[in-house]
């Protein structure tokens, strides 16, 4: 198992996650460690309900241990507060969900252009433009999620993802709600872009395929790292 290293872009050290309710108590997550290099790319995986996406939720800060630590871009996130936290990141977070996540009142360029203009960001509209003819949709600027495919919404959530330059990039499944081919496509566009961009690369992924294209692949079972290995 990897140890924590001062050079690592993520670092999670003896990570639990406990829930109680009136049946009792459950441990979704049992003592995770591992860290990952700048530009690593690595794979989750593991049966549904094995806790997967829980860590990859850990990992961003958007849910919280009951103990252990996470340093990201070299800030234990867990020390600061929840306002820090979501500056964290919008600075150094992207995200690509399997259901896109993309606001349906906005269209694909405004919807890149969106964390950009938080981030206070000059040239917006460009750099979107730009992103967005990266992954194949210049002609679908102004088009609004619901005429879009599937594929094409992913692509607008990887260009979102990706237009902020992030350290590190978290997928959920990202391949989950399309067909293999555009799959494929997107899998193709996902690496290219870590490449180009020098982005940490952490997918939680049921596909066995997927996980083979990352270097890192991290078998959670029953809520422990069974296997970690390159």
């Amino acid at each position: 198992m990897s140890q924590p290293s001062t050079s690592a872009i993520i670092s999670v050290q003896h990570v639990f996650k406990s829930v109680t309710d009136s049946t009792g108590t459950l441990d979704i997550l049992r003592d995770i460690a591992f860290s990952l290099a700048p530009r690593e790319t690595a794979a989750i995986v593991g049966a549904s309900g094995s806790g997967k996406s829980t860590l990859l939720a850990i990992i961003a800060g958007l849910d919280t241990p009951s103990s252990g630590t996470v340093v990201l871009a070299g800030q234990d996130i867990f020390a600061i507060d929840e306002d820090q936290r979501a500056a964290l990141r919008a600075r150094q977070v992207g995200f690509v969900f399997q259901s896109f996540q993309l606001m349906g009142n906005l269209t694909a360029i405004e919807n890149v252009m969106l964390p950009l203009e938080l981030g206070g960001q000059k040239n917006a509209r460009s750099t979107a433009a730009e992103m967005l003819a990266r992954v194949g949709l210049s002609a679908r600027l102004g088009h609004y999620p619901r005429v879009l495919s599937g594929g094409e919404q992913q692509r607008v959530a990887l260009a979102r993802a990706f237009v902020v330059q992030p350290a590190v990039l978290l997928a959920d499944e990202p391949t989950g709600s399309l067909d293999f081919a555009t799959g494929e496509t997107i899998m193709e566009l996902m690496f290219e872009l870590n490449t180009e961009l020098g982005t940490t690369l952490v997918l939680v992924t049921h596909d066995q395929a997927i996980a083979r294209r990352c270097r890192r692949r991290i078998t959670i079972e029953a809520g422990c790292v069974v296997d970690d290995h390159d």
